[in-house]
């Protein structure tokens, strides 16, 4: 995903989180779920997001029967990480400790929450440790 990507509107995000939920599905689909989780939109509506959604790159649209398939064409991850570098960029100087330790601070998180942080952060050391070891020794000697 480009960094050039304009941004999500919440109203297109709650789309987005449907087709991340349900998987693909055509417009009358993604308009039930909407409707089933308490969303009042019409179906033009609902097309008009997805549409919008398709022009921004974030989705994608089989267009080979006449009622379209929308799939999501970006993971929740890659946009979670991306409005994350954004904010690590707009507060922080582009350092992600001071966000992950106000997201610590501001809420405890679970053994689970914990256990995926502590293994994320045990494969981030190896990986340094590795680059560490592969990296050219420089040799003592001059040459004169």
């Amino acid at each position: 995903m480009g960094t050039n990507k304009p941004g999500v509107s919440d109203s297109e995000f709650e789309v987005l989180q449907v087709l991340w939920d349900e998987g693909p599905g055509k417009v009358r689909d993604v308009f039930h779920t909407l409707c089933a989780r308490g969303r009042r939109w019409t179906y033009a509506t609902v097309l008009t997001l997805l549409r919008r959604l398709e022009a921004k790159g974030y989705i994608q649209a089989d267009k080979s029967e006449f009622a379209h398939t929308f799939r999501a064409s970006v993971s929740r991850e890659k946009l979670l990480w991306r409005r994350l570098r954004g904010l690590a960029n707009r507060f922080c100087g582009g350092a992600t400790a001071p966000m992950i330790l106000a997201l610590v601070k501001g809420r405890a998180p679970s053994a689970e929450e914990i256990r995926q942080v502590r293994r994320v952060l045990d494969e981030l050391e190896e990986e340094e440790r590795e680059k560490e070891r592969l990296k050219p020794k420089a040799s003592g000697k001059k040459r004169g």
